[in-house]
């Protein structure tokens, strides 16, 4: 069984603009996948349908064996952590601990269990001696360890980071990338940051004007210049990518 499952997805915003036109996508158990693309691609709008956050104009999205519809709502949420671009839009409670059981106590988890739930997803994150501080008073990094902590609480199946390296400094890039590897999940990562997707991602998907344009190997894709230059994409001077470079 698929972890995800996107068929011919579509979906046109209020004005009439529309943001997906018949995307369909499959991603495996275990899988990490990049989803690229020049601003206004979809990107964002994509992800934003795999929890119900929002609602398809047509088409459908399947997590594991659940559609995404509103009657299974509450399980989708549970399956899919997504994890925002700015982690103060996830941190709203005035501690770590508070925030990180947040999602479990509003699924009727108490007690005990609670308790093992948030000093298991801090500690997976290595944020456990920060349990009874404030989220504000945390690095960037910090605070993004911790967000993601909200999200593994809830046990998820499938993880999905928008923009993860986005006001980090080189060290706290290089950490978040080895944690995102050590946690081992179905991982879905919308970024513009190019050498981040490579070193993460085997898998890559190039999304421009609401539909999927590339889908294959991450290396493959960002070596091909022709595929890059359609589709306003660039790697950073210095970084090269040959086809058969390696990944992890």
């Amino acid at each position: 069984m698929n972890a995800l499952t996107i068929t011919d997805l579509s979906y046109a915003y209020p004005d009439g603009h529309r943001a997906l036109s018949g995307v369909s996508l499959t991603v495996e158990r275990g899988e990490r996948v990049a989803i690229l693309g020049p601003n206004g691609a979809g990107k964002t709008t994509l992800v934003l349908h795999l929890n119900g956050i929002m609602t398809a104009t047509s088409g459908a999205v399947t997590v594991g064996d659940l559609p995404v519809v509103k009657a299974n709502l509450t399980e989708i949420r549970r399956r899919v952590g997504l994890v925002f671009q700015d982690p103060d839009d996830q941190l709203f409670m005035p501690t770590v601990r508070q925030d990180v059981a947040f999602g479990p106590a509003n699924l009727g988890v108490r007690d005990a269990e609670l308790d093992e739930r948030v000093n298991e997803a801090l500690s997976a994150v290595d944020m456990l001696d920060v349990i009874d501080r404030a989220p504000h008073h945390l690095s960037g990094g910090q605070r993004r360890r911790v967000a993601v902590a909200t999200v593994l609480a809830m046990r998820p199946d499938v993880l999905v980071l928008d923009e993860p390296s986005s006001n980090l400094d080189p060290q706290a890039r290089r950490e978040f990338a080895q944690l995102v590897l050590e946690l081992g999940l179905t991982t879905l990562l919308v970024t513009h940051d190019l050498p981040y997707a490579f070193e993460l991602c085997p898998r890559s998907v190039i999304l421009d004007e609401g539909r999927i344009v590339a889908d294959g190997p991450t290396r493959q894709l960002l070596a091909d210049t022709e595929l890059m230059r359609a589709h306003r994409l660039e790697l950073p001077y210095g970084f090269s990518v040959t086809a058969d470079s390696p990944t992890r």
